[in-house]
């Protein structure tokens, strides 16, 4: 009983640490912002082309540095805004430096509709366009709209952003979109795919910062990748703290499948071992002590050195024919004598 209860304690504790919480994102319910005179935000923004291959772009580079602002000047009853931006750049290419510059104007949109109403921010070709630095803050999770051209999805109404001019998280409305289009312009004529990850104050509705990455191919073989990071740097609008996001839902689910995998081959294990202990017995004649190097033959016969044996050999005695005298038969002369023996 004192194993198994041991057995269930370690799989309970294997269970234990199996459990991932999961964070689910909550949606936030609250009024609608309406932009006010006096808003404004400032930002920088950088722009790179890189990657570049191909015939043509191979080892080709661009950075751009963007430094701008805009302000809310006037907000009229029927919410049309009427707004100023301005902005600097420099930007250099794999050759070096190049012509710097900048731009300024007015222009203005509708804080119902949000759609520029008279002229642009500079965005080209998006006249009567979805503006893309502001949104209905009471969007909820899995919320749709549209930015400039670009189809846009809530992603998180609480989501975490790591804001570059600040020391760590604010709160955000987090959105994506992903489209494609055919380029045909100074860069030449390209397949372009890109992904837009853009990040707003949920207090305001107003742009914190955003992520753009196209990848830009054509039949020649030429191709670059186009990044276009933007950050607000001041804002009239107060950014809340928040904490760093959760791990996303590929890595809970990859934490989620190694923990059931240590379970399963924890408990195998010792289901194993405990099979193996049970079913133990101790083996018949399969045991063989060794001593070493069996002893020699343990002989109990005496041993003694062979006796000598002395053979003697008894010799005829014959008389002398000249003086009587007994001597050997074997002898030629009589010792006594010197007389022959015949």
């Amino acid at each position: 009983m004192k194993n198994n209860r041991g057995l269930v304690l370690i799989v309970g504790m294997a269970l234990a640490l199996a459990i991932v919480p999961i964070s689910i994102g909550t949606t936030h319910a609250q009024v609608r912002y309406a932009p006010r005179a006096g808003d404004y935000f400032n930002y920088t923004e950088t722009m790179d082309l890189n990657n570049a291959v191909g015939p043509v772009y191979q080892g080709y580079t661009e950075h751009y540095l963007t430094l701008g602002g805009e302000r809310m000047n006037t907000v009229f009853p029927n919410g049309t805004v009427a707004a100023h931006y301005g902005y600097t750049y420099t930007w250099r290419n794999s050759s070096g430096p190049q012509p710097s510059g900048g731009k300024s104007g007015n222009f203005s949109y509708s804080s119902s509709t949000l759609l520029y109403t008279e002229g642009t921010d500079n965005q080209t070709g998006y006249e009567q366009s979805p503006v893309w630095f502001y949104i209905d803050n009471s969007v909820q999770n899995g919320g749709t709209f549209t930015l400039l051209g670009t189809p846009m999805t809530v992603q998180s109404a609480s989501a975490s952003y790591s804001h570059t001019s600040s020391t760590g998280y604010v709160s955000a409305i987090f959105a994506e979109g992903k489209s494609s289009y055919y380029r045909n312009d100074v860069y030449g004529r390209f397949n372009a795919a890109y992904t837009w990850d853009v990040y707003f104050d949920p207090s305001t509705g107003y742009i914190i910062g955003y992520s753009y990455v196209e990848q830009d191919t054509s039949s020649t073989g030429d191709g670059f990748t186009w990044t276009d990071i933007l950050s607000v740097t001041t804002t009239s609008y107060a950014l809340t703290s928040a904490s760093p996001p959760p791990p996303g839902p590929g890595l809970s689910f990859l934490l989620v499948g190694f923990a059931v995998l240590f379970i399963f081959v924890l408990v195998t294990i010792i289901v194993v071992v405990v099979a193996i202990r049970r079913s133990r017995k101790l083996p018949k004649h399969t045991y063989v002590q060794d001593y070493g190097p069996a002893p020699p033959t343990v002989d109990l016969t005496p041993k003694q050195q062979p006796a000598q044996q002395i053979v003697i050999k008894e010799v005829v005695k014959v008389k002398c024919q000249y003086c009587g005298a007994l001597i050997d038969s074997t002898v030629q002369r009589c010792p006594f004598c010197g007389a022959p023996r015949t």
